[in-house]
């Protein structure tokens, strides 16, 4: 079900308002990029491309662990930190993966091969957030509504990704961006912390294509299914090679995000190659 009435759209001026800009930014990875469409978007920007007709048939699919670009590998030095952005982002693409395909290992045969690359991070000021979470909390307990994040050091993401058929054949694809905003990115004591909450924003993003095989249009607002639920709140995931990026921080990651502590205090993915 979308939705484009006023409280969407007063949310979303609101968002835009106090956001950092970033630009879908290419980084050669994809096997082709002439079917990609127009940039389109307000929070996230986005060139998309699917094949809906392509997708029918498939049933089953496999993620290849998602890497950065090289040249980011100097901006985020700490090899956990990179961990907790790519482990984000595949843990919330199998999830929201399996409410249509059955999510096989990496080393298996798929129907469907999804992998992406993290092409651009703008790192969040850990000042600032740690500013930020005094003032929210602060105003929380003496006026009627906490004041939002402050729009100062402000992060962002960019990312682009494809899936692939048995052939090699690409079916899906998107080049996206996005940069953290004052109501709806929490503010965390990390340099990677809007990097991390947006990359499960992607994630869901592009598996709504694979999902449903159309290009998005506005915002999604459909309930949830729920296994997506149950993975959110930290339970097992539905299929077990998900399993391999971890469980959700669940309810202890909501608590410790409002009192801005970092990503990962309650997350802690596995550094190195995962299955």
């Amino acid at each position: 079900m979308r939705h484009t009435g006023p409280c969407v759209s007063l949310s979303m001026a609101l968002a835009a308002a106090g956001c950092a800009t970033v630009p879908p930014k290419q980084a050669g990875t994809l096997s082709t990029y002439r079917q990609l469409g127009e940039e389109k978007g307000k929070l996230s920007k986005t060139r998309t491309y699917v094949d809906g007709l392509g997708l029918v048939a498939a049933k089953t699919a496999k993620i290849i662990p998602t890497t950065l670009a090289a040249n980011l590998r100097n901006l985020v030095r700490n090899p956990a930190d990179q961990a907790l952005v790519t482990n984000a982002l595949d843990r919330e693409l199998c999830v929201a993966l399996s409410d249509k395909y059955q999510m096989v290992p990496p080393s298996q045969q798929a129907d469907l091969t999804v992998r992406a690359v993290v092409t651009d991070i703008t790192l969040t000021d850990k000042t600032m957030a740690g500013v930020s979470t005094i003032v929210t909390l602060g105003s929380g307990f003496a006026l009627p509504v906490s004041i939002p994040r402050l729009p100062v050091g402000l992060g962002g993401l960019s990312v682009e990704a494809e899936a692939l058929d048995r052939s090699g054949m690409q079916r899906a694809a998107m080049v996206w961006g996005r940069g953290a905003n004052s109501i709806q990115n929490a503010p965390t004591i990390s340099e990677v912390s809007d990097a991390y909450g947006l990359a499960s924003t992607f994630a869901s993003e592009f598996a709504r294509i694979l999902v449903t095989g159309e290009e998005p249009e506005g915002l999604d607002i459909s309930l949830p299914s729920r296994q997506r639920v149950r993975s959110w709140l930290g339970a097992s995931h539905k299929y077990a090679t998900c399993e391999a990026y971890g469980r959700a921080p669940g309810i202890p990651g909501l608590i410790a995000r409002k009192f801005g502590a970092p990503p990962e205090l309650t997350d802690r993915p596995v550094v190195g190659p995962r299955p």
